[in-house]
């Protein structure tokens, strides 16, 4: 099965990597992961590249390793999908524009609600009755991009923004992997 080469950027944990490098290793799946690109050299989604070998690059102001620099890694590697799987850094348009291919992210909200950051507190704020993860197309509009998929959960009176971000985190590690499988049928 032929695969798509697919890059990951990521700010964290690494904990939706962590999914899509073991959904990646099976056979049926349809990505292979040939690049990570992070913003942060100092987080724990690195140990994950290392573990599994997999290339990556680190993107911050203190190395000054530019967009371009990233577009010609990618170009290098073929890449052909870019997944943001937490990934704190709102890309450029120009970048967005010079890669020329699909670019997907995962937001924990339910879009078009609550765009950007502090969605865990927007929706505690608002008295949402639901809430969960919207996989989307990148586009130059922040969020804007057209839905994939969504999962939602209900929340309880007793929920507060910890027990929320680790709901909307559970369903995230199924729902990428789900869009992925659905946009490449």
């Amino acid at each position: 099965m032929a695969k798509i080469n697919t890059c990951v950027f990521i700010s964290g944990k690494g904990t939706n990597l962590k999914r899509l490098i073991l959904n990646s290793n099976q056979y049926s799946f349809p990505i292979k992961i040939k690049l990570i690109v992070c913003n942060n050299k100092n987080v724990e989604g690195l140990k994950l590249a290392k573990k599994w070998s997999i290339p990556y690059l680190i993107f911050c102001n203190k190395q000054n390793l530019s967009e371009n620099k990233i577009l010609i890694e990618l170009k290098t590697k073929k890449i052909n999908l870019i997944l943001l799987a937490g990934y704190m850094k709102i890309l450029s348009r120009k970048f967005i524009r010079s890669f020329g291919k699909s670019i997907i992210n995962i937001h924990p909200s339910l879009l078009p609600k609550f765009k950007g950051l502090n969605t865990f507190e927007k929706v505690l704020k608002n008295k949402e009755k639901k809430t969960g993860c919207t996989v989307h197309f990148v586009t130059e509009k922040l969020d804007e991009g057209k839905i994939i998929l969504k999962k939602f959960f209900y929340i309880d009176k007793k929920d507060n923004v910890a027990s929320i971000k680790r709901k909307t985190q559970n369903l995230e590690y199924n729902a990428f992997s789900e869009a992925i499988i659905k946009i490449m049928k």
